[in-house]
């Protein structure tokens, strides 16, 4: 079992100590549920009330915490809590699922297939043709990666993650699993003799680096040319990406949100849960789409919108207050 002392994980983090424990650090816990042997953290001052009842023996805790952490125990103060403590799971993270060998022999690797250095493919594994696979990829178990993709270096892909025909992953991405990469965009049109036609999808899908894909979200390509997932971009589970939009760097989609087809993120645009974006849509650098909210028009850089239909934040706050008021009346 890991297990550091307070000032070998400050070695890490080079916030300052205050206060002092003997115990050694098994793990890192939330304040309620921390044992003696843990450590925590302090991200805001609402929280510090825990800390009395907390049986944990260290936190680390943002700069501006102001109470004492007691007999045997002691704080790490830092710049931002958050931040630090990602460090402190990395620190006790357990090692990756393993693999036996190389390449199970399970795996179905087309001959035209490129697999880079150090690259790992799990049990029931598809490669399809001409796809290449960086240097040190991890495919674990039954993911499909069909005709003509391209793998980045360092990609982690999840069981039961597909990547469909010509789309590309950069390198440092992760796909979890059940993720889908390139399958069709939704593309109907009226026929009086046929019903409803569909309209095919020749498009593809590319990712960025530094990507990650949540659960069970797909990313559908594009009805011509491609659907982009900038660099850095961050999705949630269970999001819809419409085909052929494009996402600038660095956005962030939390779960259940979905953009329709053809919409722009710019650089750094932040959509919350439960919010859907309508069709051909621009939504600027730096803006941000509360949870839940129903956008049906451009929103400019730095706008925060909120509500269904979104509008910005100042006034749906005051329309919500307006309608306390007539329901207490």
């Amino acid at each position: 079992m890991k297990n550091f002392s307070i000032t070998e994980i400050n070695d890490l983090l080079n916030g300052v100590i205050v206060g002092t424990t003997n115990q050694r650090i098994t793990a890192p816990e939330q304040l309620e549920l921390a044992s003696e042997s843990e450590i925590s953290f302090i991200g805001n001052n609402k929280y510090t009330k825990l800390w009395e009842t907390s049986k944990a023996c260290a936190a680390i805790v943002n700069q501006d915490i102001n109470i004492e952490p007691g007999e045997n125990r002691a704080f790490i103060k830092v710049p931002n809590a958050d931040l630090a403590m990602s460090q402190v799971l990395e620190l006790f993270a357990p090692p990756a699922p393993h693999f036996d060998e190389m390449i199970h022999p399970s795996a179905v690797i087309h001959p035209t297939a490129t697999v880079g250095e150090g690259t790992h493919i799990g049990a029931g594994c598809f490669i399809g043709p001409k796809v290449v696979l960086g240097d040190n990829v991890i495919i674990y178990a039954n993911v499909t990666i069909l005709d003509e993709c391209t793998i980045g270096n360092h990609t982690v892909i999840w069981s039961g993650a597909v990547v469909r025909e010509r789309c590309h992953i950069g390198s440092h991405c992760i796909l979890h699993p059940n993720s889908t990469i390139g399958a069709d965009g939704f593309g109907f049109r009226p026929c009086p003799q046929r019903g409803l036609v569909k309209i095919p999808q020749i498009g593809n899908v590319i990712i960025g680096n530094w990507v990650e894909i949540g659960a069970n979200s797909c990313v559908d390509r594009g009805k011509f040319s491609s659907t982009i997932v900038g660099d850095g971009c961050k999705i949630d589970n269970l999001v819809q990406i419409g085909h052929n939009s494009k996402l600038g760097k660095f956005c962030i989609m939390a779960g259940n949100s979905g953009l329709a087809g053809s919409v722009t993120l710019g650089n750094g645009v932040i959509i919350g849960g439960s919010a859907s974006i309508k069709d051909h849509l621009t939504i600027g650098d730096g803006a941000i789409v509360g949870a839940g909210s129903g956008v049906a028009a451009d929103i400019p850089a730095g706008k925060t919108m909120l509500g269904y239909p979104a509008v910005e934040a100042r006034t749906a706050l005051k329309q919500w207050a307006i309608l306390k008021r007539m329901a207490n009346e």
